[in-house]
This record gives structure tokens, sequence and C-alpha cells, in this order.
């Protein structure tokens, strides 16, 4: 095999037999995330009173929690059970690729979601007007287009890179760490990257503050009811928001920060707590705190009784 045409998983070397375990928890965890994300899907999908922005808007989430995972649970099972642990250049970018175009596309969904919740508190009246279906159409198409073309381009200057090494300390592929292969000058790299991270992270996160700033501003001026009705929307956003925040903040800081020296064990928990715990836990969220979600999911489940 070719230097740089293949690339070796490394942290599957010498697991012993806990990888059986492994394999078992990762199969349930798979699972669990499909089951729940297709509930919150077809409950939505199938209920007309829910065809609206904000419940649209939770099934995008539950969308791309199932693209996201589907590039990461099926490889790391196989990886699991086989004895090599090799990947092709190509297919290691195909898998970095969709893995973090769904970690940006969930930042500009969030962002999405924030501005609904802010429209329709401080603009209730002119709502409709605002939040119609053709507005929400384009804006859930520039969500997912322009993270997963920012992701595409440092794909493609990725895979221009020459390789001086082939060993990838990780459980799956990661654009930095295929870049840290390289014996070539990765600048524009960097630069890409940092721009990447400025256009699909910080900026939605900034956002996103400002609109749920705004509205603690509006309901402290509001009557009790409206405070209420308020909260009981936002704060399983704001739940969603920051455990997702904190997931890519240890993604983030453990990928770019040389310099940390944490046991291999914790390092792997943390760089995969974005893959993990947002999928699973926003479905649980969204199912348990909205009632028409609960109760068209209790119906789909009688159904296929």
């Amino acid at each position: 095999m070719e230097n740089g045409t293949y690339l070796y998983l490394m942290l599957f070397e010498n697991i012993g037999y806990i990888r059986y375990a492994f394999f078992g928890l990762g199969f349930i965890l798979y699972c669990a995330i499909v089951f729940f994300n297709a509930l919150i899907i077809f409950a939505i999908f199938l209920e007309r009173t829910l065809h609206q922005p904000m419940y649209i808007l939770i099934s995008c989430l539950s969308v791309n929690s199932v693209f996201g995972t589907a590039a990461f649970f099926p490889r790391l099972l196989t990886d699991l059970l086989s004895d090599t642990h090799v990947i092709s250049r190509a297919a290691c970018i195909l898998q970095a690729f969709v893995i973090f175009s769904y970690a940006t596309n969930e930042n500009t969904i969030l962002m999405l979601m924030a501005f609904d919740r802010y429209v329709a508190i401080s603009k209730p009246l002119q709502y409709n007007n605002i939040m119609t279906p053709r507005i929400l159409s384009v804006l859930i198409a520039i969500s997912w287009i322009y993270p997963m073309l920012c992701i595409g381009i440092a794909g493609i200057l990725n895979a221009r890179l020459p390789m001086c090494g082939n060993k990838l300390w990780k459980v799956y592929c990661h654009n930095w760490e295929i870049v840290k292969l390289s014996c070539a000058n990765t600048i524009v790299n960097n630069v890409f990257g940092f721009f990447i991270l400025t256009t699909t992270v910080i900026m939605p996160l900034s956002f996103i503050l400002y609109s749920y700033v705004k509205i603690l501003i509006i309901c402290r001026k509001s009557s009790l009811d409206f405070r209420r009705k308020a909260y009981q929307t936002c704060i399983p956003h704001i739940v969603i928001l920051l455990n997702f925040s904190v997931a890519l903040f240890c993604e983030v800081t453990l990928s770019r920060v040389a310099t940390l020296d944490l046991p291999i064990g914790l390092s792997i928990i943390l760089s995969l707590e974005f893959l993990i715990v947002p999928p699973i836990l926003d479905p649980l969220v969204y199912g348990l705190n909205f009632p028409k979600i609960r109760k068209k999911i209790i119906w789909i489940i009688k159904a296929c009784k």
C-alpha cells in the first residue's frame, strides 16, 4: 500500500476482547439514535398540525443526526470487529466531509430555531408573514448547502496535500488530523479552516446568544402567562444548544490544542461526544417536552403494535 493512499486508524490496535463490549454498546446506541430520530421525523411528517416552522426545524435536526451518525457508526462497528483498520484516503475524506457537515449543519439549524423563536416572541402578529413556507424553505436550504459547500472545499484542499505519514490517532477520519500528516505548506488549509469555524460556528452561536438575550429582555417586560409560554418553547432549544456547544467545544479543543495531556480514554470520549450525545438527546428532549409531538409518537407506536 502506497504511503498516503491508505490511512491507518491506530486507536483500534491492541484493544483485545473489550472490542466486543464496545461493539455491543455502539450497536445499541446507533439503533437508539435511528429509532428515536425516525419517530420524530415520522411524527412531524404525518401530523399536519405539526407542519409549522418550529416543528419542521426540529425534524431537520433529526434528519441531520441520522445523516451524521450514518458516516460514523457503521464504520466504527466494522473496525471494532476487524483485525485490520485501514481506510483509503478518498473514503477517509468522504467520512470527514459527512461528519463535519453534520456538525456545521447542526449549528446553522440551531441558529434558525433561535431566529424562529425570536420572531414568534418579539413579533407575534407578523410571525406568519415573516416565516412563510417559502422563506423557511430558503433558510433551510442555505443552512444545509453553505456548511456542506465549505466542508467540501476543505476536503478538496486536503486531498491535494502530499502525505508524509499514514497513521491517524482517531477512531474516525478528521480533517485537521489529515492535514497534520502532510509534509507540505498547509497555511491555505489553516486559513480556510478558521474561515469555516468563524462562519459556521462562531457567527451562528453569536446570533443565537443575541436572539435569546433579546427574548429574555422581552419576557421580563411581559405577563407571567406570556413568560411561561415563551420559556416552555425556548428552554428545550437552549438545553439542546448548550449540550451541542459543549460537545463541539471539546472536539475542537482536543483536535487543535496539542498541549493537552489527557488520558487516551477520556480524549476519545470527549472527542466523540458531539457524535453520540446530541443525536440521542435531541429527540428525547423534544419528544418529552412538546405535547403535540409526544401525542403523535404514542399514536405511531400504538399503530405499529
